[in-house]
């Protein structure tokens, strides 16, 4: 750059740049990125507007929180409950590459993402200071100012969507809003808190500590907190605890939460520093000598602010009684999930949690604002009431509904309509199939593709699994807590299932079977048969045989109850759709506070979770080549998967049509194993790629010429687009390594003229 001079000014003016798209997206936290990933695949034109340099929100290196959702780190009774559609793409990539969970290089994942999409014009360091609007309800722009190259820009669109956490975009546009708990009376909600309990979540932020091997001093900043004592969980704090596993330091909920937010930090920075101090130079922790403070936040992980109205609003009923809504596009799974106001300086536990028994369908109807007609809403912004926000506040959560957001605001692009035009039902059933055609799950609702063609398709395999027994070659689990193995069966009489057992002496075992409420939840409280067996000391072989009629295709629970002298043989065979869960806890209120009592049965992680070992008379027929065409791509209350047989050394699927037909597409979808929550950081995982997933597989024609071949595929969606349509009777997927020794499983197989994405 060549010198030059200015005279002096009276004033200037910021240099500004207009940007005309489809869509603007005010905020790139995780939700504000999927949604638009998700709408710049279905072909709008979106400008992201970041106000932070990192993407990801409360999942960044910023903040360092983990995704989580509806899996809820497997400790509810959610199973395969890992949100799809493009929130899974990243957290499958990011275990792939990052199974260690280091934060910086998920926020290299969530950026490589957004800027390999041309449609999207990524701004960060860019906050939204204005709203131009050209009607009371509808927004025709706005303006933001990046503070890194001091340019101010014009953004103008016919839709927005406000995903910025405080909902700035809503705010200035004049939205109607909440913040706050409401009464029990406004929606009857029991949970709906005290006033002394208070009505906001606070902020947190977090600490890593780091070993350097050598003694290390540590001298606090004069403003940290000096009396370690007003903690009244102080005793809590220890040496191997930090990250987000420190989630309960929390502060703020009895402050404004979005004005207040810079007082809310510093309060926090005094507790993070006076908690080192504590844990350093106290004297309680001698092992502390040689740690360091590695990182402390510089941005507070927010948890609630403003509460945006839409024409639903979401409550306490709609959670636990899994409501069904006919425009539901998303779901949610965590528990409701409510801090004191206080937070670390409350005498209360840091949270009070309590969960539904299964997972609840989100409606599209809480997704855009009631009085500004262009305003689509995400994050944690999204129409809820403050006890139904307790649960579906979660990243994953959050992320899986914006993604709705982002085929809405496609449709709208396409069709130019507003948001609430996307309400009407034949409208609803086009964004449900379009969401689900890139991997959305909709609990209780299946792809129904007209343009698929394996829908006409006659679909057979080179075997299919039946499953008849796993092999005794795994560990001995002691029962020291009551366990189950969980069977997907068909209406009928339930099999008769065979376990080896080992017994210290004489004694008896108690047998259940089980199943639950619901054919698609997985809360085993609904007792179908038991009996007790006597057991010699040694091995034994024991048969779970109750005469049970099973009315429709569900899971059954065949639970070898608690005796601490008994151990059970498991096997190392896993297979799609197959687990072994364990008694963790019964949920109990004290009071009627609107949620219900039940068992939670839980599995445990890889490399544990062993399914028994077992012999199942009759076989179970469950995992037939028709169901790569069901509509659904995870076991519900099914498998909804083919696997083939074990000794299947060359698994194969075929489609074959009647008449030739003109393939320019191919959509697969694989099991990733949707009851890992895959957390993003701190938490470290065993494998890279999950154990069920399909590696290496190619398709070829009715000639047997090779159309397309993927030899290192650890994602769940695979969308195949050939470079020239194909015209062939036939297809044939021949699968050539799975990334473990389990047997091969698609869960969907479809094709198209064209391409869909």
């Amino acid at each position: 750059m060549t010198m030059f001079t200015e005279p002096a000014r009276e004033s200037r003016t910021l240099k500004t740049e207009r940007i005309n798209c489809d869509l603007v997206i005010a905020g790139g936290g995780l939700a504000g990125t999927c949604c638009a990933i998700t709408a710049a695949r279905a072909g709008v034109k979106v400008a992201l507007v970041q106000d932070r340099p990192v993407l990801g929100g409360n999942s960044s290196s910023e903040v360092r929180l983990w995704v989580l959702g509806a899996t809820a780190h497997m400790h509810n009774n959610n199973r395969w409950a890992r949100e799809g559609g493009v929130v899974d793409e990243i957290l499958v990539e990011n275990t792939f590459r990052n199974p260690d969970g280091n934060a910086l290089l998920f926020d290299t994942i969530l950026l490589e993402k957004v800027v390999e999409e041309p449609n999207i014009t990524l701004l960060l360091n860019t906050a939204v200071m204005e709203v131009i609007k050209s009607a009371p309800d509808t927004i025709d722009g706005v303006r933001a100012f990046c503070s890194q190259n001091s340019t101010q820009y014009e953004l103008y669109a016919p839709l927005f969507c406000d995903a910025t956490g405080d909902g700035i975009v809503g705010f200035l546009a004049g939205a109607a809003f909440r913040m706050g708990a409401e009464s029990t009376e406004e929606f009857g909600e029991k949970f709906a808190p005290t006033e002394e309990y208070g009505s906001l979540l606070g902020h947190s932020i977090y600490f890593y500590s780091k070993d350097v091997g050598k003694p290390v001093k540590y001298i606090p900043p004069s403003y940290a907190l000096t009396d370690i004592t007003e903690i009244p969980r102080y005793r809590s704090f220890n040496t191997s605890t930090d990250g987000c596993r420190l989630w309960w330091i929390e502060y703020g909920g009895r402050l404004d939460t979005v004005h207040d937010t810079e007082e809310i930090k510093w309060q926090l920075w005094k507790v993070v520093y006076g908690v080192w101090n504590y844990i350093k130079n106290s004297g309680e922790f001698p092992e502390a000598e040689t740690l360091t403070l590695e990182w402390v936040g510089h941005v507070p992980g927010k948890r609630e602010s403003r509460r945006f109205e839409a024409p639903c609003i979401l409550t306490q009923q709609d959670v636990v009684e899994q409501r069904h809504h006919d425009d539901a596009v998303a779901y949610g799974g965590w528990s409701i999930d409510l801090h004191p106001a206080d937070g670390v300086f409350s005498e209360k536990p840091g949270c009070d949690q309590w969960h539904a028994r299964g997972v609840f369908q989100m409606p599209y109807s809480m997704m855009y604002s009631r009085n500004i007609h262009n305003l689509f809403l995400a994050g944690r912004i999204i129409s809820a009431s403050h006890v139904a926000f307790g649960s579906t506040r979660v990243m994953a959560t959050l992320a899986n509904a914006a993604q709705a957001v982002g085929i809405a605001a496609a449709l709208c692009t396409r069709d130019g309509l507003l948001p609430a035009d996307i309400s009407q039902p034949d409208r609803i059933r086009e964004l449900q199939r379009n969401l689900m055609r890139v991997g959305q799950h909709i609990p209780g609702f299946r792809l129904d593709d007209p343009d698929d063609l394996v829908q006409q398709a006659h679909i057979r395999a080179s075997s299919s699994l039946e499953l008849a027994a796993l092999r005794p070659d795994g560990p001995l689990r002691r029962l020291e807590h009551s366990w189950a193995q969980m069977l997907p069966v068909s209406a009928g009489r339930a099999p008769a299932v065979t376990f080896m057992v080992q017994a210290d002496s004489t004694t008896t075992l108690e047998l259940q079977l089980r199943t639950s409420d619901r054919p698609d939840n997985y809360t085993p409280d609904v007792i179908l048969g038991r009996r007790i067996v006597n057991l010699q000391a040694g091995d034994n072989s024991v048969t779970a045989d109750f005469d049970v009629q099973v009315d429709e295709p569900r899971y059954l629970f065949y639970c070898l109850m608690k005796n601490e002298q008994v151990s059970v043989r498991c096997s190392e065979q896993r297979v799609t759709g197959i687990l072994s869960v364990r008694y963790h806890r019964t949920q109990q209120p004290e009071h009627d506070i609107g949620v219900e009592v039940f068992e939670f049965w839980c599995p445990q992680r890889r490399p544990g979770g062993h399914n028994f070992a077992m012999t199942i008379e009759p076989p179970l027929n469950v995992f037939a080549p028709e169901n790569v065409a069901n509509g659904i791509a995870r076991p519900t209350s099914q498998p909804n998967a083919w696997v083939a047989a074990f000794n299947d050394t060359a698994p194969r699927l075929t489609l074959e049509w009647d008449a030739p037909q003109t393939i320019g597409q191919i959509v697969f979808g694989f099991d990733t194993d949707f009851d890992h929550p895959m957390e993003s950081v701190l938490l470290g995982h065993p494998e890279d790629a999950m154990p069920f997933c399909i590696k290496h597989y190619r398709v070829l024609d009715d000639s047997g010429r090779v159309l397309a071949e993927v030899s290192d595929n650890h994602q769940t969606q695979n969308f195949l687009t050939l470079e020239q349509p194909v015209t062939t009777r036939q297809l044939q997927i021949e699968v050539l390594a799975v990334h473990s020794p389990a047997p091969a499983a698609i869960f969907s197989v479809r094709c198209y003229r064209e391409a869909i994405i």
